[in-house]
C-alpha cells in the first residue's frame, strides 16, 4: 500500500454515456456491487457452514444534473418507453485538483429505467433537478 496520497475529492468528476461527456452531473450514487453469500454444510463438517460466493447484482445508478432545455436524457428514457431498451456504455469519471483522470467507473449495459422531473415550488430559489435511474449489467473500477 501506498501512504502519504491525499484522498480525492468526490466533487470532480465527469458522467460519459457512449464515451461522450454528457452536461454537468451534480450527484451520482449506487455505484454499488453485491454478491450474495452461499452458506454451504456437507455431511462430514460438524458445526459451522462454508460460505461460498453467490450471485453478484448491482445497484441502479442515480445521476442528477441541473434541467436545462437538452433532452437528450428524456429522450434515451423515451427509447424504452417505446419498447426499444436503448443500451449505452457509460462512465464516471473522477479526476484530480489538476482535472485529470485518475479512476474510472464502466457501467455496463445501461439503459434508464427511471427519469424524475424537478420538484417545483414557488416559495425557493433552488436549481430543477432533473433525475435518471440507470440499470445496468455490470460495474467495472479502473485506474487511469
Amino acid at each position: 500500500m501506498s501512504g502519504g496520497a491525499d484522498p480525492y475529492r468526490n466533487f470532480n468528476f465527469r458522467v460519459e454515456i457512449d464515451a461522450v461527456t454528457v452536461a454537468a452531473f451534480s450527484e451520482v450514487s449506487g455505484l454499488t456491487a453485491e454478491t450474495a453469500v452461499v452458506e454451504y454444510r456437507s455431511g462430514e463438517m460438524l458445526g459451522g457452514t462454508r460460505k461460498l460466493a453467490g450471485l453478484t447484482k448491482y445497484t441502479n445508478v442515480t445521476l442528477k444534473r441541473g434541467m436545462t432545455q437538452n433532452l437528450e436524457l428524456w429522450n434515451w428514457y423515451r427509447n424504452v418507453v417505446e419498447g426499444k431498451t436503448d443500451r449505452r456504455s457509460a462512465s464516471i469519471v473522477l479526476l484530480n485538483e489538476a482535472h485529470q483522470e485518475v479512476l474510472r467507473w464502466n457501467i455496463v449495459k445501461a439503459w434508464p429505467c427511471k427519469w424524475e422531473g424537478p420538484a417545483l415550488n414557488a416559495r425557493h430559489n433552488e436549481v430543477a433537478i432533473e433525475t435518471l435511474e440507470l440499470a445496468h449489467e455490470g460495474l467495472e473500477l479502473v485506474a487511469a
